[in-house]
């Protein structure tokens, strides 16, 4: 064993010496083993005749300093194997380092100060195993597994004497905390009082203290709810209960619910597990990283010539400094980056030692802190030439601006992170340097720089394969940003898919979540595969936990604690959103893509730059700060449409007046623009106007807040999923008599008196089920909204039942009818239903040009020209946009009275549309329109939709809207369209096979009829 070193003077007295080395002597004492004489008999017989306490071990390893007389001891051992173990360490890890030194003064002290750690290692090690196997606790432990019934796998984390409040009583006993479970006993004048709750039963857990509990800890599960009082140390116990939970949540989530349990009793270790995470998530480091110690230190500055006091953090690879003031100087030098560490002796006034670091990393060039081996080089790094030069100018005065802090503060990870760095990212990052930086920091860049290789790894690992996650990639390729040029060719769509499919085979937990395709786009703009791969890594694994998987509970979370916050920030608006449910319909798809999906691009990109340096704080900022800038008209809506509509709007016309690209313009833009198009919202006002309005929010604080919304979204979670199999096992086995579903009975819809075709009629329910099933129009997630809107066209007599006629019917036209035929029933789905004469505001038009389009990118794909499709749609749908545009320039010139529009000009109109490219349309006719009957869709039945039917209007006007009234396309503009474009062409004549549909839907049906008939088998053997 390792023993503190003891100085020898004389190094061969009753001892042989069998090995040795520059540093090292391995000796063997006279007496033991062969050999000896006389000397060695009566070595070993003194050694015999001594008490245990005296005798000395048989071997023995000495440090010894060049010509040194002095020797000290450092190791011995009871058999030669164990005292070899030993002598094998030391040359295996300190004979390479000690000869780097130059004097033998500071060997001795290296060596001694090593062994010393060793040992203090050691100790704490049987100190924490002596706790555990201590007699008091043992006892405690039996004495809960004997009252609970607790098997030996649950392990006791600590136990405490406490008051259980039942009712108005309190009742005095011990409260235990396991791993998997909170537990309570007590037995007083004879009543025994038994609590048992899981930790994934608790749906609230806090601290309290009211009049009729003191100060307490509050624990609520599904059905009640307990109090705890009468702690002597209330705080250390509540932590403990928090950690536990955190740690039962965090294995319900990955589904392993073992694979964190901590030894017993872990309360240390629970401990240690907090600050690590607490100093990876400050410092944005990997989940590998161990704290080794912190303390309070200075450090020199040497931009502000001064000693900056924080505390010091040092772990496995990295040594990481932050200041005791919130953002006046943070800093991360991983261990790889460190060339040299010298003790700079000397005295200070405060009489502490000054450790000057040489760093390799601090002055690294550009090139060598991230060397960019391949790149899209679609993003928006190149200025348009259209683009006035103040624009440039400004870009270029940021990129000088950025010179200037990597001069003074250094570049690359061991730069000082400053209040100053936190300005540079408010103005906006540099388009040049905007990849470098989010590497920076969000981590992912020392991820990068200690996985070489990696990436290229998983990519040969993973292409080729196929399995549930590269199917739904596939699916979404295509919808990843499909306007801007850098996925509109196979190179861009080859490099998407390749960085998603690593990551799903990374973290097969995870595979693919919809919104990743949309982040993963953005993030390949500005960095090379690689790059992009590492900062989806950080995002999806640090920076935004638990969001990308099939439940998003991470998304759910954050989405409880925004409606938290704003009822705290904005307390009259929480009222009236909760009223309209608009919150929870929101904030799901903010959080989700970061703000990318429902602002234009280039100002989403400057609250991407904000999040990767300040992480999740500032996207509720940015939040809150839209709501309350919308907060009058939010107040005056009346419905969850006007209010989604209101908000919709505001962050289409959220722009970045500084951008040097090409603007991207959104679809639902460029439909609810007006004659009077609302106000634009400069970005930086926004974000400036987030931080002053809410820049209190700490992040400390979100993280307590999201601790006590997960526990809630993880039992409504679990609940939900219990009661889906609760609905499954009706619908299959109490409600079959009917196609396994309804709520009328069978005799209700069965009508003799009809023709024997129209006598079975099926509701909205079974029409969804079988449309899924039988139906060619495919649309995924749209699949439910198409079925509805059929549904609704084939019930003519408005009973809210289809008959077999009628349903046959719709089918015919979807597999049989020719292009035509199919093209005027899409189009007839989606009008909207008869609305009052009235109608004048057509603002639901562009709605339900959106929804067409929705349908149309869905429908395809499974089709084997999945690409081709989605082009000659977007094609299509540019198209008509620009007829949808001159039909508004002829109609902006007929009287504002007319009810109805007189014929244009001949259908020469058509010829006269504006090409695709080019945006200059001063010059165009302004009277080139389609000479069709334009009516109110208000008060149009679907059957009387004629090929000159134009779709012009539907609904009344939400307030807080500005709608567009004047344009509007025809049925015959739309095929003329679809006509332009061969793959859909073919796609709309190609006939349908529904004896396949039909085949494998009774194939299903057998399938679930045999697994319930021998469920019911095992129910009745099981009674019986």
């Amino acid at each position: 064993m390792w023993i503190t070193p003891e100085e020898v003077l004389i190094a061969n007295a009753l001892w042989v010496s069998e090995r040795a080395n520059p540093f090292f002597i391995l000796q063997r004492r006279k007496g033991h083993g062969k050999g000896g004489g006389i000397t060695g008999l009566l070595v070993g017989t003194m050694d015999v005749v001594l008490d245990s306490s005296a005798r000395a071990a048989p071997y023995r390893i000495l440090l010894q300093t060049g010509d040194s007389q002095v020797y000290w001891s450092i190791a011995c051992g009871g058999s030669r194997m164990e005292i070899t173990t030993h002598w094998e360490w030391l040359e295996a890890n300190l004979l390479q380092t000690l000869s780097i030194f130059e004097n033998d003064e500071d060997i001795s002290t290296f060596v001694k100060g090593k062994i010393s750690g060793i040992i203090a290692e050691e100790n704490k090690s049987k100190q924490a195993q002596e706790e555990e196997d201590s007699g008091k606790f043992r006892e405690a432990e039996l004495k809960m597994r004997k009252l609970f019934g607790m098997p030996e796998e649950e392990k006791l984390v600590n136990y405490y004497s406490c008051s259980f409040w039942k009712g108005r009583v309190p009742r005095q006993g011990w409260l235990y905390l396991t791993v998997n479970h909170i537990c309570f006993y007590s037995f007083l004048l004879g009543k025994e009082v038994t609590l048992i709750s899981q930790w994934t039963d608790v749906t609230r857990l806090e601290k309290n203290a009211t009049l009729l509990f003191p100060e307490s800890v509050r624990v609520c599960t599904r059905d009640t709810e307990h109090f705890f009082s009468m702690f002597l140390n209330i705080n250390d116990t509540f932590k403990l209960m928090e950690q536990l939970a955190t740690i039962a949540i965090a294995s319900f989530i990955v589904s392993s619910w073992h694979s964190l349990n901590p030894p017993s009793p872990p309360s240390r270790d629970l401990d240690a597990r907090a600050k690590n995470e607490r100093y990876r998530t400050l410092f944005r480091l990997t989940q590998e990283e161990r704290l080794d110690g912190h303390t309070d230190c200075t450090l020199w500055a040497p931009f502000a010539k001064m000693h900056v006091t924080g505390q010091l953090f040092i772990s496995n690879n990295y040594i990481c400094f932050a200041s005791r003031e919130e953002d006046l100087c943070n800093l991360i030098i991983p261990l790889r980056e460190v060339g040299s560490c010298t003790h700079a002796r000397g005295r200070t006034r405060t009489r502490q030692w000054r450790f000057p670091l040489v760093c390799k990393g601090r002055s690294a060039s550009p090139k060598k802190s991230i060397s960019k081996t391949s790149s899209l080089c679609f993003g928006n790094t190149l200025p348009s030439p259209s683009l006035s030069l103040f624009f440039q100018a400004k870009e270029k005065m940021k990129e000088e601006s950025w010179k200037i802090h990597f001069f003074e503060f250094g570049r690359g990870v061991c730069m000082y992170r400053t209040s100053k760095t936190r300005e540079l990212v408010l103005n906006g990052l540099p388009e040049c340097l905007r990849g470098e930086l989010w590497l920076l920091f969000s981590g992912a860049q020392n991820e990068m720089a200690t996985q070489p290789g990696y990436y290229g790894d998983l990519v040969e690992q993973a292409m080729g394969r196929c399995s549930l996650a590269t199917e739904e990639i596939e699916r979404d390729l295509h919808r990843s940003m499909p306007e801007h040029r850098a996925f509109q060719n196979e190179m861009g769509i080859a490099a998407l898919r390749r960085v998603l499919t690593a990551y799903a085979h990374r973290n097969p937990g995870i595979g693919y979540c919809q919104a990743m395709n949309i982040v993963a786009s953005v993030l390949l703009l500005y960095c090379t595969e690689e790059e992009a791969f590492w900062l989806l890594v950080a995002l999806c694994e640090r920076m935004l936990p638990d969001y990308y998987n099939t439940r998003v509970v991470g998304a759910l979370v954050d989405q409880g604690v925004f409606e938290e916050l704003t009822r705290a920030c904005l307390p009259l608006l929480y009222e009236h959103m909760q009223e309209l449910g608009v919150i929870s319909s929101i904030s799901l798809s903010w959080f989700l893509t970061l703000f990318l999906s429902v602002m234009p691009f280039d100002s989403a990109v400057l609250l991407v730059d904000c999040f990767f340096f300040e992480g999740i704080k500032v996207i509720f900022q940015v939040a809150l700060a839209v709501l309350h800038d919308n907060m009058d008209a939010l107040l005056a809506c009346n419905d969850e449409g006007e209010a989604m509509t209101i908000l919709g709007r505001y962050l289409d016309n959220v722009v970045n007046k500084q951008t040097v690209s090409s603007p991207i313009p959104h679809l639902h833009a460029l439909l609810t623009s007006g004659d009077e198009p609302p106000p634009e919202i400069d970005v930086f006002d926004l974000i400036k106007s987030s931080y002053e309005k809410f820049g209190s929010l700490r992040s400390d604080v979100i993280e307590q807040m999201r601790f006590k919304q997960r526990l809630k979204v993880i039992q409504s979670l679990e609940d939900t999923a219990k009661r889906s199999v609760v609905s499954d096992l009706l619908a299959k086995h109490v409600m079959s008599c009917y196609w396994g579903l309804g709520g009328s009975a069978a005799a209700d819809r069965h009508d003799p008196s009809l023709p024997y075709l129209e006598q079975y009629r099926i509701d909205l329910g079974q029409f969804c089920q079988l449309f899924g099933a039988l139906a060619p129009w495919r649309c995924g997630v749209h699949t439910p909204i198409l079925a509805a809107r059929l549904f609704r066209l084939l019930d003519r007599n408005k009973d809210g039942l289809v008959n077999f006629k009628e349903f046959v019917t719709g089918l015919s036209g979807m597999y049989h009818g020719d292009m035509t035929e199919k093209l005027k029933l899409l189009y007839k789905l989606h009008l909207s239903p008869g609305e009052p004469d009235n109608s004048t505001h057509n603002s639901a038009v562009a709605e339900h040009f959106i929804e067409l389009c929705k349908t149309l990118y869905n429908m395809f794909s499974e089709e084997g020209r999945e690409q081709e499709l989605y082009h000659s749609i977007a094609t299509v749908a540019s198209l008509l946009l620009r007829i949808g545009e001159v039909a508004k320039k002829f109609t902006n010139h007929t009287t504002k009275n007319a009810k109805t529009l007189a014929p244009s000009p001949p259908p020469a109109a058509l010829d006269s549309l504006p090409p695709l490219q080019g945006s200059d349309e001063d010059g165009r006719d302004d009277t080139s329109v389609s000479s069709y009957s334009m009516v109110s869709t208000g008060s149009l039945q679907c059957d009387d939709i004629t090929d000159d039917t134009v779709l012009i209007g539907c609904g009344g006007q939400r307030r807080g809207s500005v709608v567009d009234s004047d344009w509007s396309i025809t049925f015959e503009q739309m095929l003329a369209s679809v006509l332009t474009e061969p793959p859909l062409v073919d796609y709309f004549e190609k006939k349908g096979d529904i004896q396949t549909k039909m085949a494998a839907c009774k194939a299903q049906r057998n399938v679930e009829r045999q697994t319930s008939s021998s469920s019911d088998h095992e129910l009745a053997q099981n009674s019986v």
